[in-house]
């Protein structure tokens, strides 16, 4: 008799629970937190007049390059977005080992965001540039 009691008490405090008609929502964060240790860099012109801003920002645990709306750069064919291993790269002839691709350019002007792979060591990598892999050629790029 005194389980069913309990067993009672225990389907209703349940039930009375479970009905409630409470709606939590999580509203995604959009805010974008930039790295500790790595700082936005100003783009250069290389072989072709480059501006504008990136940076390195962390959301959702995962990194992505982002473009400011001042970016911008000269048409050509083939650019990509590559990571390079020191400061300065060269205005032509970089060498494979020295870089890792990241995509290819979105656009020539304005805002854009790139993904970075997460087997990419960021402190390995002094500076982004905007490089023609047709002519192995450096249009601009930024010092981290």
């Amino acid at each position: 008799m005194r389980y069913k009691y309990l067993i009672i008490i225990g389907l209703t405090s349940i039930l009375s629970v479970g009905c409630t008609n409470q709606t939590f929502t999580e509203t995604p964060t959009a805010t974008t937190v930039a790295t500790a240790d790595v700082k936005p860099g100003n783009f250069q012109a290389g072989e072709h007049p480059t501006q504008g801003q990136v940076s390195v920002v962390k959301e959702a645990g995962k990194n992505y390059l982002e473009f400011d709306q001042n970016f911008k750069t000269d048409q050509g064919p083939d650019l990509y977005v590559i990571l390079y291993r020191f400061e300065k790269p060269p205005i032509s002839g970089i060498k494979e080992k020295d870089y890792v691709s990241i995509a290819r350019l979105q656009k020539t002007t304005g805002n854009q965001r790139y993904a970075l792979p997460n087997n990419v060591n960021l402190q390995q990598f002094k500076s982004i540039a905007i490089w023609c892999r047709k002519f192995n050629a450096t249009f601009g790029y930024a010092i981290l």
